[in-house]
């Protein structure tokens, strides 16, 4: 597929759907310029590399793409063409190697995001992208022309084409804002509201005790169950207000929507997944003597520390008094979340451009000429490389569907 050469594409937002996107149209011969309101592109993508940068996942195919939830069905299409094992190929293409850890995610071989970032970029650069950064997108002007704020002064723009990846509403302050709403809103295009997304949580209030002496104690080997739910392992961190963590995270979306549905949601957490109610009950029926209940859950079941302060902050004295009671509250410990963080918290965002606005192109119904790419869309997916793997393909898929758009015209 290709274009003309004087086909003058604009993409507005430098991350991964946006690069990636520029580097799609650029190979097909269009003269492409790319805007971001930050002083360098890909701030975010930087920073999801502080770390570790996991760039995919390299589960079998079919798992993958249930992570995307509801929105499944909007990106498949998206990610069969270029998914994880085409991502890894292209970064190889790059210079840079990749490897799969015991979890099944995927790295960069040196863990850093700044080595592909660089490469990409001179890529892209000598391909003939020009990248214009302090560029804020304002919107249209009342003769469809994109309105851009640089360091010059306000431009009026009117390319053949626009990409908007624009990110979601996480992380302000590396260009993720959400500003660009309103804008789409103007134009008659329906967004789902923006909401955070691999997210901590609130409660109604620790102790001041808890607080003080354990937030940012990490709660190891526990799982945590929705009600009615499959309980999930792995560790989570104690927070001054709540709670937050990779398990956490995991479960955001579904935390997120009972708590929208009902106000608050009561989670299940098992300190001693590893042991039955009916071995951790008989450990606590062994004489105690003069021993304090401390000791003896330090003793009997290894059980102390930041788990031992959270089972006697949500328990009462008379569970504490008895071992089949207090087994159980061991086993499902009540914990009721009133409220995600705010989303500027968030690692990322749901909710964006509903897919019902866009064609198949992922061209903007209500504005035609324009094609959106990246978070801006109403997906979300976990953390686990699925994030940035689904920015990647959109990132793509809208430049082709761009090119079809062309080709037809």
């Amino acid at each position: 597929m290709s274009a003309d050469s004087a086909s003058s594409i604009a993409i507005v937002g430098g991350g991964p759907a946006g690069l990636m996107a520029a580097e799609v149209l650029s190979r097909a011969g269009c003269t492409v310029d790319l805007y971001d309101a930050m002083p360098s592109v890909g701030r975010k993508f930087l920073l999801a590399g502080v770390g570790g940068m996991n760039i995919t996942h390299a589960e079998p195919f079919a798992d993958f793409v249930t992570r995307y939830r509801e929105a499944q069905p909007a990106l498949q299409g998206s990610l069969e063409r270029f998914g994880p094992e085409a991502l890894r190929q292209w970064i190889h293409a790059l210079g840079i190697e990749t490897f799969v850890g015991s979890s099944g995610r995927v790295f960069p071989t040196d863990m850093k995001a700044a080595p592909l970032l660089r490469a990409w970029l001179k890529r892209l650069r000598e391909a003939g992208v020009r990248i214009h950064t302090r560029h804020r997108w304002l919107g249209w002007d009342a003769q469809g022309a994109l309105r851009i704020a640089s360091p010059s002064g306000e431009l009026r723009l009117h390319p053949t084409a626009t990409v908007l990846a624009l990110g979601g509403g996480s992380w302000a302050r590396l260009g993720s804002d959400g500003a660009w709403v309103p804008q789409l809103e103007a134009r008659g295009v329906a967004v789902a509201a923006l909401q955070p997304t691999n997210c901590g949580f609130e409660v109604a209030g620790w102790s001041a005790h808890l607080r003080e002496r354990f937030a940012g104690a990490p709660l190891k080997t526990v799982t945590l169950r929705l009600p009615g739910g499959t309980p999930r392992r792995g560790e989570f961190v104690l927070t001054a207000s709540g709670i937050e963590g990779s398990l956490v995270y995991a479960l955001s979306a579904p935390i997120r929507e009972a708590i929208n549905r009902s106000g608050k949601v009561r989670i299940e957490l098992d300190l001693l997944p590893d042991r039955s109610a009916e071995q951790i009950a008989r450990a606590l029926a062994r004489p105690r003597g003069s021993q304090s209940m401390a000791k003896h859950l330090h003793r009997q079941l290894r059980l102390d520390g930041v788990k031992a302060a959270l089972l006697r902050e949500l328990t009462d004295t008379a569970t504490f008094a008895d071992p089949q009671a207090l087994a159980q509250a061991i086993k499902a410990l009540p914990i009721t979340l009133v409220r995600p963080r705010p989303l500027d918290e968030a690692i990322s965002s749901a909710g964006g451009v509903r897919f019902a606005e866009l064609d198949e192109n992922l061209m903007l119904r209500q504005v035609p000429g324009v094609f959106c790419a990246g978070e801006m869309l109403d997906w979300e997916a976990p953390t686990g490389g699925y994030l940035l793997t689904a920015c990647f393909a959109s990132g793509r898929a809208a430049a082709e569907g761009l090119l079809r758009w062309l080709d037809a015209r």
